[in-house]
């Protein structure tokens, strides 16, 4: 799976060169999102004395905003597609690498075409996306942790206020928190996301005979039962996911007023300004939501794990992981 793009001199270019330009796109995207943090104090300042300031003022705030938004938005944009076809590349890679082995092999292997057809595509947008994020939050919490520990100054709760950074600590804590009871809410997901591709897989195969021979394969009473499995294995997997759903809903919306709790009461009191506030709250959202990426991606990263389980039986069955072992060169062709 990553030995195939990754160790592999036709993909050298393709896998390093373009992690290397996908890095950049982001360090771009990171620089921006610190600018539009410093612009939220201003302009929120502004807005609080609106009847103390020109109206001038007001549009060359949003003149700002707009010089830092558009370039934002055509880099996502750009960075965005290219990741597409880094991971449609990706999943080239290894569909090639898996064919001579598949091929090489006389005894029938169970499900091979899913494995390299649609196993290797959802393998490869999943790690598209979460990875693209895994490396944004490392970049993000890099950038807005010396930013919030700074605006923590500001709190003035009495439990939080002598604390240096605190408001760190305190996304640290609920993010750890969160992850810990999404573990547990989901800890049944991975085997009955990896059960459902069994019986996918049967009534694909039964529908797949079905097509040569409609006498012998597809007859009614096969494929009910075959559907009838599907149907029971969907039905626990809703379950499921819809109280895992239920508690990542209350979360997320939860976190949302977390750093008003906190700052809210220095606002009344002219400890500090709206902009502070508004400032805070972007940077507590940044780094907080950086600290639960796993949490918030739980769905797509235990397909991941089914997905990664699946992968590894089918090179296990094809013995490609044994031929890698006995020539660890091969890949590098």
């Amino acid at each position: 799976m990553i030995k195939s793009f990754f160790y592999n001199k036709k993909w050298a270019l393709w896998s390093w060169g373009g992690f290397v330009f996908i890095i950049g796109s982001l360090l771009a995207q990171t620089w921006i999102d610190v600018k539009i943090n410093e612009w939220y104090k201003g302009f929120y300042d502004l807005l609080q004395k609106a009847t103390e300031s020109e109206v001038s003022e007001f549009y060359d705030g949003i003149y700002l905003f707009m010089k830092l938004a558009i370039p934002y938005v055509i880099i996502y944009t750009i960075t965005n597609y290219f990741t597409r076809l880094y991971a449609f590349r990706w999943r080239e890679a290894m569909t090639f690498a898996y064919m001579p082995y598949w091929k090489k092999i006389d005894a029938k292997v169970e499900g091979a075409s899913q494995r390299i057809q649609e196993d290797c595509m959802n393998f490869a947008k999943i790690v598209e996306s979460i990875g693209l994020q895994i490396i944004r939050a490392i970049m993000l919490l890099i950038a807005f942790i010396p930013i919030l520990w700074g605006l923590s100054s500001n709190v003035i709760l009495p439990w939080l206020k002598d604390i240096n950074g605190s408001l760190v600590y305190v996304s640290l804590v609920a993010s750890l928190g969160g992850v810990i009871i999404s573990w547990l809410v989901g800890i049944k997901l991975p085997g009955l996301e990896y059960n459902n591709q069994v019986v996918e897989a049967a009534f694909r195969k039964e529908l797949v005979y079905g097509e040569d021979d409609r006498v012998e394969y597809a007859k009614p009473p096969t494929i009910f039962e075959l559907f009838a499995g599907i149907k029971f294995n969907y039905h626990r997997l809703f379950l499921h996911y819809g109280y895992f759903d239920l508690w990542l809903i209350m979360y997320n919306q939860s976190m949302i007023i977390v750093p008003y709790i906190i700052m809210g009461p220095g606002l009344f009191t002219g400890a500090m300004t709206l902009g502070i506030l508004i400032q805070t709250s972007s940077a507590f959202r940044e780094v907080q939501g950086s600290f639960s990426l796993f949490m918030q991606n739980w769905t797509r990263i235990t397909e991941l794990r089914s997905i990664y389980k699946r992968l590894s039986e089918f090179e296990k069955s094809i013995g490609y992981k044994d031929s890698e072992k006995e020539n660890p060169d091969i890949i590098r062709s």
